[in-house]
């Protein structure tokens, strides 16, 4: 095995604490004599832990080992992978590697583990070879990754040789792009640049869509309209949601990268404290073939919050232009994301020279940063009553129209006012307390609110 390893040109860039890396070394010594076979066992099962704990995380399933293998050829950037990503596998002198390494990967898929089996008297390698994972809800991993792999576990399975490989893999580069951003939807960053900026996956980010979102229908299709045209790769803005609490601004983000992400649209949550890391954010995506939405939740600044500034540079007015493929989302509860004074707004009042109104014009120009806004008001009575009775009947309640009115007027009175937030939080009491309680009182199942 290691002898493959070793001839690994454009793939062999690992670190040591690699999976395969780690077997690679464990036959090395099997091989060499070096070790007895009680350590090689325990070094064995050591990396078969790994590999299941791996497999755990991602709901791989059958042969493990194959699955990892695709795993680790979709997630390894290197020159030819990134060149396949941006501009597919035309034709170049870099394809005799990459052919030299599917080859190498080939023997891997195909590797006889009977020799080590039969030495040291184990069978680990017989069971992930043929391996049926517990059954368990999709919530508990990315399903998204988890199939892609698979997926293209099983073409490799059926191709016939290196030229196979480089077909399956390089189309799968085309079509979903390489490493985490070829498979995950959303990342938050963590460190900084001294340290290293790391782009984490959001492994559970919610599968809402933008239907599930009742009412707000202009400000929907403001939001589809401007993504739309991003990921065509027209002119877009950057955009402002803003409006009352609970009305549907991070729902609608959320959804939209659920819409566009086989677009290649992908999203990464910025919080205020990062602000200073925007540029770096920008630099480490800017040449990868996505479209990227950096989101940012629930934005305003106090009086005495600068981090607006970094902001304010890296939308419009540093030196460096912002790339084609990011835009700027954000949410807020204020229309003017900085906390004003009346004090702001007075010429009279001057401070060490400085009038006040220009402090004023210095905090608005932010918000006059982002080409579109879009206002999320709060809902009148009757558009609350109006999503409350569509939220029930989606959940399948059967309450008149005019009960649920009635419980759903009792229940914003004591859970935070009218909003959409407020009436999917009333319609999920219903599900899960009131169904309950009618069973109770009736005779007859069917009288149950749920279908």
């Amino acid at each position: 095995m290691y002898r493959e390893i070793a001839k690994l040109i454009m793939y062999g860039d690992m670190e040591e604490d690699c999976l395969l890396y780690q077997f690679g070394e464990i036959f090395r010594d099997f091989e060499s004599g070096t070790e007895s076979k009680a350590t090689l066992t325990r070094r064995v099962y050591t990396q078969i832990k790994r590999l299941l704990t791996v497999a755990t995380d991602y709901g791989f399933d059958e042969n493990l080992w194959h699955n990892y293998l695709a795993y680790f050829l979709i997630t390894n950037e290197n020159p030819f992978s990134i060149t396949c990503e941006k501009v597919g596998a035309n034709e170049g002198s870099v394809n005799h590697f990459a052919l030299n390494d599917f080859q190498a990967v080939k023997a891997l898929f195909d590797y006889d583990f009977s020799e080590i089996e039969d030495a040291l008297g184990i069978d680990c390698f017989t069971r992930i070879s043929h391996y049926q994972a517990i059954e368990k809800k999709e919530l508990m991993y990315n399903k998204n990754v988890s199939e892609k792999v698979r997926e293209l576990s099983r073409k490799l399975e059926k191709a016939l040789d290196a030229q196979g490989f480089f077909d399956a893999v390089t189309g799968f580069y085309r079509d979903y792009g390489v490493g985490m951003f070829g498979l995950n939807k959303a990342f938050r960053i963590a460190g900084d640049s001294a340290a290293g900026l790391q782009f984490l996956p959001i492994n559970n980010m919610e599968m809402v869509m933008l239907s599930d979102l009742v009412g707000y229908e202009i400000q929907k299709k403001k939001l589809v309209d401007n993504t739309r045209a991003f990921v065509e790769g027209r002119k877009a803005n950057n955009v402002l949601l803003f409006g009352d609490s609970g009305t549907g601004k991070s729902t609608s983000i959320k959804a939209i990268v659920n819409e566009f992400y086989a677009d290649g649209l992908r999203m990464i949550e910025i919080y205020k404290h990062q602000f200073q890391e925007l540029s770096n954010v920008i630099a480490a995506v800017k040449n990868r073939n996505y479209r990227f939405i950096i989101y940012m939740d629930d934005l305003s600044f106090e009086e005495f919050e600068i981090e607006y500034k970094f902001l304010k540079a890296v939308i419009e007015g540093g030196v460096e232009t912002k790339p084609d493929n990011i835009l700027i989302y954000a949410t807020s509860n204020r229309r003017h994301l900085i906390k004003e004074t009346w004090n702001d707004r007075s010429d009279m009042e001057q401070e060490n020279g400085l009038h006040r109104s220009d402090t004023m014009q210095e905090k608005l120009s932010l918000v006059n940063r982002f080409g579109v806004t879009i206002n999320y008001s709060r809902p009148s009575q009757k558009e609350y009553f109006e999503i409350v009775i569509e939220l029930a009947r989606r959940a399948g309640i059967t309450l008149s129209d005019e009960e649920l009115k009635a419980e759903a007027n009792k229940w914003e009175l004591a859970h935070g006012g009218i909003s959409g937030r407020t009436a999917q939080q009333f319609v999920n009491y219903l599900e899960g307390t009131y169904c309950e309680s009618v069973v109770n009182r009736q005779t007859d199942g069917q009288a149950c609110l749920h279908r």
